[in-house]
């Protein structure tokens, strides 16, 4: 039988290390977890700097057994979704706990009376902090490390999901790419007339303007995406904030603009997989981590990439013009990092029935191998 569980809302600078804490014990003997950077982490927590909490309420919650931290979560209601949706839906995420159906009950219950008190019937997730940030639970796809800003799990999750009476809400899929050299036909052929056609202009993003670069980004990925399931729409602090990590990260030639006479139509924009630099770091940027991360940033190209932006406006949804377009801005973005050496890369996250971004990633190699599942529950 369990020992008495408590859950106490976190207070202070010692809860809050030792809420990011939790998953370092869990997944002490699981070779594919990859510690976040405390520093990131603690930024993506500080109100100040994430510009999420502007829109949103959140509480994070901590389990203890005999005084010592046993698990976490965060409970959040956010504006924006509440009066889009308007189905009284709370959210939750950041959820981590040892092996023990007690710890997650009473993680949920202290997250769900939360919830309730602010007028949720319902909750849903995990999501850390939003649909925009690190989404769902991984069911399927243990046995390789996450890439950048997807999450890990590890697999008893599922099953204390499953007996505090969660079920399904969607799924979301990862697509594994290794780039066989040879460009596939339907590939190679969009990007052919594109740059043939005199009404298509394909270009990267200009670093010089980067802030008017990444509001035809936003502006493309909100029209595009605004009637997918669970969207939200990115705020311009939001994109603020995108900014300033793109410019460290990335070169313009990771993100691809496609123009449809003179209108920005269709985007794609790649992430370095900087989890394979942290690796090994255990959270810390010290002593050593920096030049590890610098030298990684500077000397060479990345080993993988991640496509987690890629967006064609809703009007050339279902047209020739638009196969094209999407098609050619992934071209694009492929031909710099192979360019570079670079040729595994993942393509993240998809709705499960998005099947026409499902079939035009399988139709250049993609693989699905990463499964996240959304959860929901009645908390009324």
């Amino acid at each position: 039988m369990s020992q008495s569980v408590t859950v106490r809302p976190v207070r202070g600078k010692e809860d809050l290390r030792a809420f990011l804490d939790v998953p370092f014990a869990l997944y002490a003997e699981d070779p594919n977890w990859v510690a976040p950077l405390y520093l990131e982490r603690l930024e993506h927590l500080d109100p100040k700097k994430n510009p999420y909490y502007q829109h949103a309420e959140v509480e994070l919650f901590l389990a203890y057994r005999d005084g010592k931290p046993v698990g976490r979560i965060s409970a959040q209601l956010c504006r924006l979704r509440s009066e889009r949706y308007q189905d009284g839906v709370g959210q939750f995420g950041f959820l981590e706990a040892e092996n023990d159906p007690a710890v997650f009950a009473a993680l949920f219950e202290a997250a769900a009376g939360w919830l309730r008190q602010r007028g949720a019937s319902a909750m849903q997730g995990p999501y850390s902090f939003s649909i925009n940030d690190e989404t769902g639970l991984l069911i399927e796809g243990f046995e390789t490390p996450p890439s950048i800003m997807m999450g890990h799990a590890l697999p008893y999750y599922a099953q204390r999901m499953d007996e505090a009476g969660f079920t399904k809400a969607k799924d979301v899929v990862a697509y594994d790419f290794m780039d066989p050299g040879e460009v596939p036909r339907a590939l190679r052929s969009a990007y052919d007339k594109a740059i043939a056609d005199k009404d298509v202009t394909l270009r990267p993003l200009d670093k010089k303007q980067l802030m008017k670069e990444l509001e035809i980004v936003v502006s493309i990925a909100n029209d595009a995406w605004s009637e997918n399931w669970g969207f939200v729409p990115w705020t311009q602090e939001e994109m603020t904030a995108l900014a300033n990590n793109l410019k460290v990260l990335v070169t313009g030639d990771f993100v691809a603009i496609a123009e449809y006479k003179g209108e920005p139509a269709a985007m794609a924009v790649t992430l370095p997989n900087i989890n394979d630099w942290i690796a090994g770091l255990d959270g810390k940027l010290l002593p050593f981590g920096w030049s590890k991360v610098v030298w990684n940033l500077f000397a060479r190209p990345p080993k993988a990439v991640r496509l987690p932006l890629m967006g064609l406006r809703k009007k050339y949804h279902g047209t020739p013009v638009g196969a094209i377009l999407g098609m050619a801005v992934i071209a694009r973005v492929r031909k710099y990092h192979i360019s570079r050496g670079t040729t595994k890369g993942e393509l993240s996250w998809i709705l499960e029935d998005n099947m026409p971004m499902r079939h035009m990633i399988e139709a250049f190699g993609g693989r699905p191998y990463k499964t996240y599942r959304i959860y929901e529950k009645l908390i009324a």
